[in-house]
C-alpha cells in the first residue's frame, strides 16, 4: 500500500499538504490549501515531479476536494519547489496563477532565454567573483542542450504589494517581502485565529520566515544586475523582516518545516544572525578578498572541501549579497583596478 498523504488541518478553512522535493535536504514543500466561497485556493504547489504531483493530488483528495476543484494558485515566489507544479494544476482545473510582477519577470526571462544563455551568464558571473578555472571548466565544456532551461508556467495574474486579494469569503492581504527573490510575497490572513491565539491572524510566509532555517539570500538572478551599484538583496530581506514583524501575526505557516508562533522573536533572531555574520565578514576583509575567497572562509554547515559543486555556486552568491550590503552601508569597498574585483573593510576611523 502507498503511504498515506501527509495532510495537516490548521483550522478555520486552512490545511496543508506536504509535497516531496526530490533529492533535497529540505524534504518537502508545505502546499497550503485555503477554502474560499468559490473553491480551494493553493499557496504554492511544489516541485514538478511525478511523485510530487501524486502526493499533491492525494493530499487534496484526503482533504475532501481534488485538484480539479482548485480555483487559483498564489505563488509566494518563482523557485521550482514552490511554482513547479502550478502549470499542471492550471491544466487540470483551469485555475488562475498569481505572482508578484518582479518574479513574473524572472519567469518570463527564463522562458525566453536561448539555449546556453544561462551557462554564459553563470560562467561570467563566477569568473567575476574569482572562481577558479577548475570550477568553471565543467560549465564551459557543457553543450547548450546539457543545461536546458526550465519552462515554468507563466502566471496570468499579478499580486500587488499590499493588495487585498480577491478571495470570496476570505481576507488575505499580500505583503511584498523581497530578498530571497525580488518578488517574494507573504500572505497575511487578516482573520481571527481559529484557536484564539493572541496576535493578528496568520501569515503564509513562503521562504521568507522559517522556524529553524535562515533562507538563502544571494544576488538576484538577473543578467542586468552586474555590479555593486545595483540591487541589495540582503538589505531588501532585512527590511522585509522588520515589515513582517510589525504585522504581529499570531501564527506563521511557512512553506518548509512546520507552523510556529512567535514571529517577532524569530525575526529578532534572524536580524541578529545576519548582523553577526556581517561583523564576522568584516574581520575577514581586513585583507582584500574576492567573493570566492570570502565564501571559502565563511562558516557553513560543513567545511568548504565537503560542499558539493552546485552548492559552492550558491554559497558564492550569498557571499556576494553580503558584500553588496556591506558596500551599500559604507562598511566595505572594492579595491580599484583588480580583476576579479577584491573587497576590503573600510577604515572605521
Amino acid at each position: 500500500m502507498p503511504p498515506a498523504p501527509r495532510v495537516y488541518e490548521h483550522g478555520g478553512g486552512v490545511a496543508s499538504v506536504a509535497v516531496t522535493i526530490p533529492d533535497n535536504p529540505l524534504g518537502h514543500t508545505l502546499v497550503h490549501v485555503v477554502d474560499t466561497d468559490r473553491g480551494p485556493v493553493l499557496v504554492d504547489t511544489g516541485w514538478d515531479d511525478p511523485g510530487s504531483w501524486a502526493e499533491l493530488c492525494e493530499g487534496l483528495t484526503a482533504l475532501g476536494t481534488s485538484v480539479r476543484d482548485v480555483r487559483g494558485v498564489l505563488v509566494t515566489h518563482h523557485h521550482p519547489d514552490h511554482h513547479g507544479l502550478s502549470g499542471r494544476v492550471r491544466e487540470a482545473s483551469g485555475a488562475w496563477i498569481a505572482m508578484h510582477a518582479a518574479d513574473i519577470a524572472v519567469v518570463r526571462r527564463t522562458r525566453e532565454a536561448e539555449p546556453g544563455a544561462w551557462r554564459g551568464y553563470l560562467v561570467a558571473k563566477l569568473e567575476g567573483a574569482g572562481a577558479p578555472a577548475s570550477h568553471t571548466a565543467p560549465l564551459r565544456a557543457a553543450r547548450p542542450g546539457d543545461l536546458p532551461l526550465p519552462r515554468p508556467a507563466l502566471p496570468d495574474r499579478e499580486i500587488g504589494a499590499g493588495e487585498l486579494l480577491d478571495l470570496p469569503g476570505r481576507r488575505l492581504r499580500a505583503v511584498w517581502t523581497p530578498g530571497h527573490t525580488p518578488g517574494h510575497v507573504c500572505l497575511h490572513l487578516e482573520e481571527a485565529h481559529p484557536a484564539n491565539l493572541p496576535g493578528r491572524g496568520r501569515l503564509f510566509s513562503g521562504d521568507h520566515l522559517l522556524p529553524g532555517i535562515s533562507p538563502h539570500i544571494g544576488l538576484y538572478e538577473d543578467p542586468d544586475d552586474a555590479g555593486p551599484g545595483l540591487g541589495d538583496p540582503l538589505g531588501d530581506y532585512l527590511d522585509s523582516l522588520e515589515r513582517v514583524a510589525r504585522l504581529g501575526a499570531a501564527e506563521v505557516l511557512p512553506a518548509h518545516q512546520h507552523a510556529f508562533t512567535g514571529a517577532g522573536a524569530r525575526v529578532a533572531e534572524l536580524l541578529a544572525h545576519h548582523e553577526e555574520r556581517l561583523t564576522g565578514l568584516l574581520a575577514l576583509l581586513a585583507t582584500p578578498l574576492t567573493p570566492w575567497q570570502l565564501a571559502e572562509r565563511m562558516e557553513w554547515n560543513r567545511p568548504w572541501a565537503r560542499i558539493p559543486y552546485g552548492s559552492r555556486t550558491i554559497a558564492v552568491s550569498e557571499a556576494e549579497a553580503h558584500l553588496r550590503h556591506l558596500v551599500k552601508q559604507g562598511r566595505a569597498e572594492p579595491v580599484p583596478g583588480g580583476a576579479p574585483v577584491t573587497y576590503v573593510a573600510c577604515d572605521p576611523s
